[in-house]
């Protein structure tokens, strides 16, 4: 059986057109767990990932809000504060799923540190988007009442973007490693884990989101898993996106992605970052990466849908 990291992206825990509740939240989980469930159930072991980028963009908002009342949380405390609600939604739902199915396993949520660069580029040029979509008139009055930056995200609004430096260093491998040779299904890398920098052994948290995909890349690659699924809104990556001439790919290698990266077919605010965390898996000795949707997780796995990206055409493997 496989060794499979499974990145969900904080998008789907609150869909488009919700507001975000606990409820929702709880629901949308809860409606995810059927398809990784079935590969547990199959005896593959499977270490889950999450997105963050609605809520630690609502947690500072709420901040922002109460600061006159309580002390404002630094992006970092916010980021922990989102992963540790998060995983805790997430390993309650799976438990209450594997007791529906009879299936005695534990499941554990490790709050994760990723050691990241002080020098990285990223903070002198945030990219990163989280929280809510403004429309032009709330980013306008948001940018005039505060100094944060907005970018124009894929067409569907506004939102503010934060620094997103690369994570080089899993803080917490040792203890992940441990859970998994114990058999627990373990929940890790939230949100990217929390942003850190290290210095003579001492960590200090910093100012910034880790994007998700190259986490949950990081920590493939670190714990030898054999694959990494990035789970994401479409079944297919696809080039030439919703126009008339769309082509969906089954398989892309390094080579194809980069060249239509060059093309600016994989947007920076979407499909961007997940082919950059493709190819960040297989260049550090990963050999196969899956990018579709939850609910074609079972096919993808198969062969039958999904898209494949690979080194090179010859060393595609199958199940």
């Amino acid at each position: 059986m496989s060794k499979i990291v499974l990145a969900i992206g904080g998008n789907a825990i609150i869909k488009e057109g919700q507001k975000g509740t606990i409820a929702e939240q709880k629901e949308n989980i809860y409606e995810s767990c059927e398809p990784v469930l079935d590969l547990i159930q199959q005896g593959h072991t499977v270490v889950i990932t999450h997105g963050n980028g609605p809520q630690v963009g609502n947690t500072l908002i709420k901040s922002k809000m109460a600061e006159a009342v309580v002390p404002a949380y630094p992006l970092d405390v916010c980021d922990a504060e989102t992963q540790g609600n998060l995983g805790y939604l997430i390993q309650q739902a799976f438990k209450n799923k594997m007791v529906e199915h009879n299936i005695n396993k534990t499941v554990a949520t490790v709050v994760t540190q990723m050691v990241v660069s002080k020098d990285d580029p990223a903070f002198e040029n945030p990219t990163k988007p989280i929280g809510p979509f403004y429309s032009k008139e709330e980013m306008e009055k948001a940018v005039a009442a505060e100094d944060v930056t907005f970018v124009e995200d894929s067409g569907r609004g506004y939102r503010r973007v934060v620094a997103s430096p690369k994570p080089i260093k899993i803080v917490e491998k040792e203890a992940i490693e441990a859970l998994l040779e114990k058999n627990v299904t373990v929940i890790t890398a939230g949100g990217g884990g929390i942003p850190v920098t290290e210095e003579n052994g001492r960590l200090e948290g910093v100012e910034a989101v880790i994007d998700k995909d190259f986490a949950s890349a990081l920590l493939a690659a670190e714990i030898q898993a054999d694959y990494l699924f990035i789970l994401t809104g479409v079944e297919q990556v696809a080039i030439n996106f919703g126009k008339p001439n769309q082509q969906n790919l089954a398989e892309i290698t390094i080579e194809e992605a980069l060249r239509y990266m060059e093309e600016g077919q994989f947007p920076k605010g979407s499909m961007g970052p997940k082919i950059e965390a493709a190819i960040l898996f297989l260049q550090k000795g990963g050999k196969n990466v899956i990018i579709t949707s939850i609910d074609k997780l079972q096919d993808a796995l198969e062969g039958k849908t999904g898209t494949r990206v690979v080194a090179r055409s010859e060393e595609l493997v199958t199940v």
